[in-house]
């Protein structure tokens, strides 16, 4: 009988050490930063990332949630193998860690970097939720940028590997206008994501058009994949169950780098 006793406590102890944190939405947030980013909008986009996470509204949706805490990792992204991880998988269940994590996010405001693999950021995102010590229902990967793909593994079979695993894809396509844009952007970029990045439950675009829409863009989106205050939906918000399956060539960001690298600098 000891001995069976003996074999319970250590059956309900060890694996209690190990148990991973339980939370309501496990959150990757991955932040274009290619070459055709400027410093100021880098920097735009880090001070409204850190502004979101400590609002008000994004406090109470996380608030809100049945558990009451979500995890988050803030990841900066350009080419198929450069990813840069700002913020590391952390716990948000409080102002003050909100507030960490919006103080490492704008510590240091590095420069960017070259080509733009949407590819390579969903499957970097999709393996690090591997061991990263949080367990939820909901695993959302959030990716945000200004052009298509236009390196690594083709997006669509990105994004297949991707939703095969269980993942949610939201979408936050920059669709501001610069001499960079003109060049290697497309002009229904918000399209783009809808047909070939988004995809899973609930799935969901918010296409930013002005510089000074990002920040409430991205708090929007915050409180929409934590889970509360339905209300602040915006009408832009695009369920992926209604986008149409119409044909929409989800290779055009590799074909514009394949007709202008020879004449042009690339981001």
């Amino acid at each position: 009988m000891r001995i069976v006793l003996a074999l319970v406590f250590l059956v309900w102890s060890l694996p209690a050490i190990a148990r991973d944190v339980e939370v309501d939405v496990q959150l990757f947030l991955a932040v274009d930063v290619s070459r055709s980013m400027s410093p100021v909008e880098l920097e735009i986009q880090r001070r409204g990332y850190a502004s979101a996470l400590t609002s008000d509204e994004v406090l109470g949706a996380v608030r809100n949630g049945m558990i009451g805490r979500i995890a988050v990792t803030y990841v900066e992204w350009a080419g198929e193998h450069a990813q840069s991880v700002v913020v590391p998988w952390t716990l948000i269940d409080s102002a003050e860690s909100a507030a960490a994590v919006a103080g490492r996010i704008t510590a240091h405001f590095d420069d960017g970097m070259r080509r733009t693999s949407i590819s390579g950021a969903l499957l970097y995102a999709a393996d690090s939720f591997a061991d990263n010590g949080f367990t939820s229902y909901r695993r959302v990967i959030d990716v945000s940028g200004d052009g298509p793909n236009n390196q690594g593994r083709p997006v669509l079979r990105a994004r297949a590997a991707v939703l095969d695993r269980g993942f949610t894809i939201n979408g936050l396509p920059l669709m501001t206008q610069d001499a960079f844009s003109e060049r290697w952007g497309i002009p229904d970029l918000d399209v783009y994501y809808e047909r070939c990045v988004i995809g899973g439950p609930g799935a969901f675009v918010i296409p930013v058009l002005h510089w000074d829409e990002f920040a409430m863009a991205v708090r929007r989106k915050l409180v929409l994949e934590i889970g509360a205050a339905p209300a602040l939906a915006p009408a832009t918000a695009v369920p992926v169950q209604y986008v149409p399956p119409a044909p929409y060539n989800c290779m055009v960001g590799e074909d514009l780098w394949e007709r202008n690298r020879m004449y042009f600098d690339y981001p």
